[in-house]
């Protein structure tokens, strides 16, 4: 599995460790812009002093969080790659189960990424090549497992699997239907079921 760009490079002492943890759950739970310094260092049990010591800046609390759940995020889909059947099809499919547990798990409100991307739209932001950096490395799976099954067709299938990836994160961070992500699992199965039994028009 590769690295985000931006990745750590923040030694996690164990007051480093307890910051990231006290800005991952308040960013993702209360957004970037609202949660300031003082609050991370107060829930963490830090001082500011120390807060600073190991970070400097707010924006590299942010930088850390981000790349600390892409990298977390990744280990997690590689995990259900790698027991997945060796035929395409199932392999597509492992990436929607893979974002169907994890987003039960530790996604409530939705994609952290599609979240911190509503606050951090600059590119100029350090944050920002993390947060899309991830979809570029999710746009390249979904490319790459297409090309298994339809090399002709790799990138207009790659980018259609993609918009139902990340259309049923969204669904599932808005909670307006049950279970978006595995529907959007069918909808794929569906779609390359289809195109397999036209020869592979897509």
């Amino acid at each position: 599995m590769g690295t985000s760009e931006g990745s750590r490079r923040i030694t996690m002492t164990p007051g480093a460790r307890r910051v990231l943890e006290a800005a991952a759950r308040l960013f993702y739970e209360r957004g970037i812009h609202a949660v300031g310094v003082d609050l991370i260092a107060a829930e963490a049990g830090v001082t500011k002093k120390t807060l600073y010591d190991r970070y400097g800046s707010k924006e590299r609390i942010v930088v850390e969080y981000l790349a600390d759940r892409d990298e977390r995020w990744r280990a997690f889909l590689a995990q259900y790659l790698d027991a997945a059947q060796p035929a395409p099809l199932a392999r597509v499919l492992a990436v929607f189960d893979a974002s169907r547990a994890w987003s039960a798990q530790n996604s409530p409100k939705g994609c952290s990424m599609v979240n911190a991307h509503a606050e951090i739209s600059d590119p100029s932001h350090p944050a920002h090549p993390i947060i899309t950096g991830q979809k570029q490395y999710m746009l390249a799976l979904f490319t790459d497992l297409a090309r298994d099954i339809a090399p002709d067709a790799a990138d207009h299938l790659g980018r259609t699997l993609m918009l139902l990836h990340e259309g049923a994160l969204v669904a599932h961070g808005l909670n307006i239907f049950p279970d978006p992500i595995g529907q959007a699992r069918e909808q794929a199965r569906a779609l390359l079921v289809a195109g397999e039994g036209s020869a592979g028009k897509w």
